[in-house]
């Protein structure tokens, strides 16, 4: 048996290391490298001042929650603490990619926001949970709400929002980061829309009540956003298989896909953050197919059906499973 290891799944992500069944990833840095940096700046510089500026709002909203004892304007603030959470992980996502492997992580840096993203998910839960539990309480009995001051604050919650909202959507389609960071965004409009709701019949008519009903439905908003959250990034932190990613259809396809491969087994997929996707596998070949040539068609089938950016193959001649130590380093 032989073990062929990808490069591209070597510490310093593949800048041509002599491994036997490897390809050359280096990479040549010209206009369409710069063109990539240019998005990139400017996407950070948009998720920055979009951070700043929700942070601003979710503090004015805590204080005008306070001082107008409005529990649906606590919520909407709360609602934009997950916001801030999601920029700032979308913006320490973009400082990850500058800071290379070490002799430590070999794999980088990449997981930081994947852990932050479950700390923030359970926080959010928490954070529902009180709300919920407050609400109930004043369904129960009414507490007295400045209506007129708390429809303001939450117009001023509003504009942040759309503010928000125009910085990220103008920026570039196909970056992941913001449009992740945009669906938060989205969603924090309808938690200043209700509060803003809220102080408006309170004004209006002083029906009191409203302000826990409106509460309640943002605590199911800031709910749907921490159970994605802390699922999410659970399930990267486990080393789930990707999205979408079928191992069994993966161990039926490449043997049709690609010639000299007579069966495959031990196929392991995981992920370093989402979209960042790896995979190991044992590739029976056929005693005629040239190890390098099929090796190299495996990997390039690999990337372009299924986004495997990382793929270790150990190449054998016989089905290793009558073996009791196969598979002991398909891991390495």
């Amino acid at each position: 048996m032989s073990g062929s290891h990808d490069p591209a799944h070597h510490p310093d992500h593949g800048h041509g290391h002599g491994h036997g069944h490897g390809h050359d990833h280096g990479h040549a840095h010209g206009p369409d490298h710069d063109h990539h940096h240019s998005h990139a700046n400017q996407g950070a510089g948009r998720l920055k001042l979009a951070l700043a500026i929700t942070t601003a709002i979710m503090l004015v909203e805590f204080v005008g929650g306070w001082w107008t004892h409005s529990l649906a304007l606590i919520a909407d603030a709360g609602h934009m603490l997950a916001d801030a959470g999601s920029l700032l992980l979308a913006v320490l996502a973009l400082a990850q990619v500058e800071r290379p492997a070490d002799a430590k992580h070999s794999y980088g840096h990449g997981r930081f926001p994947v852990l932050a993203a479950f700390a923030n998910g359970l926080l959010l839960l928490l954070v529902s949970a009180w709300i919920a539990f407050e609400a109930v309480a004043r369904l129960v009995t009414p507490e007295p709400v400045q209506g007129l001051a708390l429809a303001g604050v939450a117009l001023i919650g509003l504009v942040a929002n759309l503010l928000a909202f125009a910085l990220l959507h103008g920026g570039h389609e196909h970056d992941l980061n913001r449009r992740g960071a945009l669906a938060h965004v989205l969603s924090d409009l309808l938690g200043s829309v209700a509060a803003l709701l809220a102080g408006l019949i309170i004004w209006q008519t002083g029906w009191l009540r409203a302000d826990p009903l409106l509460s309640l439905f943002a605590a199911l908003l800031i709910v749907r956003t921490g159970v994605r959250v802390t699922r999410e990034s659970a399930h990267v932190l486990l080393e789930g298989a990707p999205p979408g990613l079928s191992l069994p259809c993966v161990a039926a396809e490449l043997p049709r896909a690609v010639s000299g491969v007579l069966s495959v087994h031990h196929v392991h997929a995981w992920s370093i953050t989402p979209g960042d996707n790896l995979m190991t596998l044992h590739a029976v070949l056929a005693p005629s197919a040239d190890a390098d040539q099929t090796l190299s068609r495996i990997q390039q089938w690999l990337r372009q059906t299924h986004r495997i950016g990382h793929v270790t193959v150990q190449v054998e001649r016989q089905d290793c499973a009558v073996s009791a130590d196969c598979g002991a380093d398909e891991r390495q």
